[in-house]
């Protein structure tokens, strides 16, 4: 089967892991299937390269706004169209609903080529006080919406997102289909390569987030704070990077978290599950998530999450707790409770190991899709 990826970004190389659950994806489908992928904004140049057995065209729209952003998204709907028209793939598949889905759409219903959408993050909600979401944008309403009413099929990861899809949506064409782990490289068992990302006595909680409003790492902080006054042994590694780096470290030291918090900075991809393995759990503090892949990730390896009710985690509970949103005593009785029952973190983490291979991992994922492929044909 030929199948066609709209993204707004993919690897530029074999070290790049610009978005790892797209990489994994396209990885675990060209090894059944022919691939090409279409990257609209990332890389920042326009190039064709081969990677991970599928054919990479990189648009290079890099950061286009404004009239720009007009012009970009009219010429990659030319050169996507003459390139699906040479190849003639069986299906065309946007892994985002605004510029992504918008063209896949738009480039299917010329050339009567049935379509996915996949809504991969934002692009259903506003949250105007720290300036996220695809409803934000006049431009990104009507394509997230042009997107969503022309798709053949679309696609969500969690429960939330879909009755939030319900709104555009018909129920013949709307799954939950989430994007699986990589249980290849997330799983419990400890490798011998490299050393355990730390190594002192003490309850190690830990947060896999990029240092942005969205994810909102202060409530994860002032939550923390609360939990040592009484835990004194606690302590919160947090692991990502962003423009709120310097604020949360100063933020740090006001708590008085000196001694409880490290910031360990954006690490590799594929380091990632050592740091699983050595917490005893991880932290979200997300004010908004379409599935939260660190979630699925950490349940591979065995820990729970403890985190706030967005993506995947009300979903997969009682593997995982859920606490209202922007609540960090909420956040913290969690976390104590969790910590003080005897047995309970095991008992998390051996029922987020099931919950995952009942129908998390990526095998579940390219089995799902490559159904829905062929039923769409």
């Amino acid at each position: 089967m030929r199948i066609a990826f709209i993204t707004p970004g993919f690897s530029g190389h074999e070290a790049d892991w610009c978005i790892p659950v797209v990489r994994d994806l396209v990885r675990a489908m060209a090894r059944s299937h022919e691939v090409h992928v279409f990257a609209l904004r990332y890389p920042y140049r326009r190039d064709r390269y081969l990677l991970d057995g599928a054919v990479v065209d990189a648009l290079g729209g890099a950061r286009r706004t404004g009239f720009r952003r007009l012009v970009f998204l009219q010429r990659a709907w030319a050169f996507i169209l003459q390139q699906v028209r040479r190849w003639t793939p069986d299906v065309l598949h946007a892994l985002w609903a605004d510029e992504p889905g918008f063209l896949a759409v738009a480039v299917g219903r010329r050339l009567g080529i049935p379509t996915v959408v996949s809504v991969m993050g934002g692009e259903l909600v506003a949250l105007p006080d720290i300036g996220y979401g695809g409803q934000l944008s006049r431009l990104n309403r009507w394509l997230v919406r042009a997107a969503l009413r022309g798709a053949t099929r679309v696609t969500v990861g969690a429960q939330a997102v879909y009755r939030q899809a319900e709104a555009w949506v018909s129920p013949e064409r709307l799954l939950r289909l989430p994007l699986g782990v990589d249980t290849q490289r997330f799983h419990p068992y400890a490798e011998s390569a490299g050393p355990a990302p730390w190594t002192e006595e003490g309850i190690h909680l830990l947060q896999v987030a990029s240092l942005v409003p969205v994810k909102d790492p202060a409530t994860a902080l002032r939550a923390v704070a609360i939990v040592v006054r009484h835990r004194p042994d606690v302590h919160l590694h947090v692991v990502g990077d962003g423009p709120l780096r310097d604020a949360l470290r100063a933020s740090a030291r006001d708590l008085g978290l000196e001694a409880h918090v490290t910031f360990h900075g954006a690490i590799p991809h594929e380091r990632l599950p050592a740091y699983y393995r050595a917490a005893r759990l991880c932290v979200l503090s997300s004010r908004y998530e379409s599935q939260s892949m660190v979630t699925l990730e950490a349940a591979a390896c065995a820990r729970t999450t403890v985190g706030t009710a967005v993506g995947l985690i009300p979903d997969l509970e009682p593997a995982t707790r859920a606490v209202p949103v922007g609540d960090p005593e909420a956040l913290a009785d969690a976390l104590t409770a969790v910590l003080q029952e005897p047995g309970t973190l095991e008992s998390m983490g051996r029922a987020c190991l099931q919950a995952v291979a009942s129908g998390y991992t990526l095998t579940h994922t390219v089995a799902h899709l490559t159904t829905l492929y062929e039923e769409l044909r």
